[in-house]
């Protein structure tokens, strides 16, 4: 392991990410550029003083999760990513489950939509990486525990769900989301991510259980949606599904057709941003 180019390399990458692009405030006391450690640690769900000792190169070796956790908490392109687990020591090897790593472009790309809400899944629903109008529209993802990014869980466990759109949408989105979740547990049957998300949805959601014993296999794709959102009320969305075939990924993209009230609730939100939205997710389906 070169505990010494990792720690120069971990604070190179550091300083060349910004709040913005990971959904934090900017603030105006930052006296040096790019992130802080504790919000590193924090976005990879370690400790601040692991991460510390590993920027001064006097940590222990981190595990691959942990090596994971950094590559995309610091925005990692393949080749950094490759990069960081040569120099600690770990060859990366072939995905077992759901890649994790959101290519540098479609961070990128995220980062240029400032009018429209959009973020990114893996297979099993984790969102990976998202926009500040996707923030303004959900929830504000950095504030969430990682395993807690996951729409389909709020969906099948959040309670109240099924109030807050038509009847038919409500299911059509239940029996597309349990189809594709099964597509995705045939391609990793053997990923713990995906066995423990189903062990829970079949244990606490009826109909889960439901829509699950259907048996259907489907990838989900372009649809339309119904939000409502705690401060501009209901939105009618157009939800398309852009495919990231080398991740087995999808980048989520919300917009709403031009001179419609939902297009200008929309205009709304991106001048709200996050303001008053810490911590509080609207009811999405």
């Amino acid at each position: 392991m070169e505990k010494d180019q990792l720690a120069e390399f971990l604070r190179t990458r550091r300083a060349r990410v910004g709040p913005e692009d990971v959904g934090l405030p900017s603030g105006s006391r930052r006296r040096t550029p790019g992130l802080r450690r504790e919000e590193v640690a924090r976005l990879a769900d370690m400790s601040v003083d692991y991460y510390i000792r590993m920027e001064q190169g006097r940590g222990p070796n981190p595990s691959r999760q942990i090596l994971g956790s950094l590559a995309r908490a610091l925005r990692l392109s393949d080749d950094e990513r490759t990069h960081l687990f040569n120099l600690a020591g770990e060859p990366p090897t072939p995905p077992q489950g759901p890649p994790q790593d959101v290519p540098a472009g479609i961070v990128h790309l995220l980062e240029r939509m400032d009018d429209t809400p959009a973020y990114v899944m893996d297979a099993a629903y984790n969102v990976l990486a998202w926009n500040a109008m996707a923030a303004a529209l959900m929830v504000d993802f950095s504030t969430l525990p990682p395993d807690d990014r996951n729409p389909i869980r709020w969906f099948f466990l959040v309670e109240g769900a099924a109030d807050i759109c038509p009847e038919s949408e409500f299911y059509q989105f239940a029996r597309e989301s349990a189809a594709d979740l099964r597509a995705a547990q045939g391609r990793y049957p053997h990923d713990p991510g995906i066995k423990g998300l189903l062990a829970e949805l079949l244990e606490k959601s009826e109909l889960f259980r439901r829509v699950w014993a259907e048996h259907d296999v489907e990838i989900r794709r372009t649809n339309r949606k119904t939000m409502t959102h705690p401060a501009v009320g209901p939105i009618e969305l157009h939800c398309d599904v852009l495919v990231v075939p080398e991740k087995d990924q999808k980048v989520i993209l919300y917009t709403a057709t031009p001179g419609t009230a939902s297009h200008e609730a929309l205009k709304l939100l991106r001048v709200i941003g996050t303001q008053q939205m810490q911590a509080e997710r609207s009811q999405v389906l």
